[in-house]
């Protein structure tokens, strides 16, 4: 069974940074595409940052320039800095990833979320 673990989490002034961490654990053997979403209360889950296994980013423009996403694949764990927080950036934040397992090729994964509040 493969877990995505989400920390880093927390409330922060704007203008602040925060740093999320998340570790595929269990039964994972190797990830591909790992990023992160958030969801805003009343909102859709939208999309933050995807990065591959090789290292190709992808962020959309409300965020370039403030969020860099990186990866360990050998520790099979993405992060997300996060600077220049706005109170707009609050939000439960999603890791997501393709992974593989011994017995599974790339089936797509879920954190359990973990919370950014960014007071004014």
């Amino acid at each position: 069974q493969v877990q995505l673990v989400e920390s880093g989490g927390g409330l922060v002034q704007a203008g602040g940074s925060l740093r999320l961490s998340c570790a595929a654990s269990g039964s994972a053997v190797s990830t591909e595409t790992m990023g992160w979403y958030r969801q805003a209360p009343g909102k859709q889950r939208e999309l933050v940052a995807t990065i591959s296994r090789g290292g190709n980013r992808n962020y959309p423009d409300f965020v370039k320039g403030r969020f860099t996403i990186s990866r360990d694949n050998a520790k099979k764990t993405v992060y997300l800095e996060m600077n220049s927080l706005k109170p707009e950036d609050t939000a439960v934040y999603y890791c997501n990833a393709d992974i593989s397992t011994a017995t599974q090729f790339l089936r797509n994964y879920w954190g359990q979320g973990t919370q950014v509040t960014v007071s004014l």
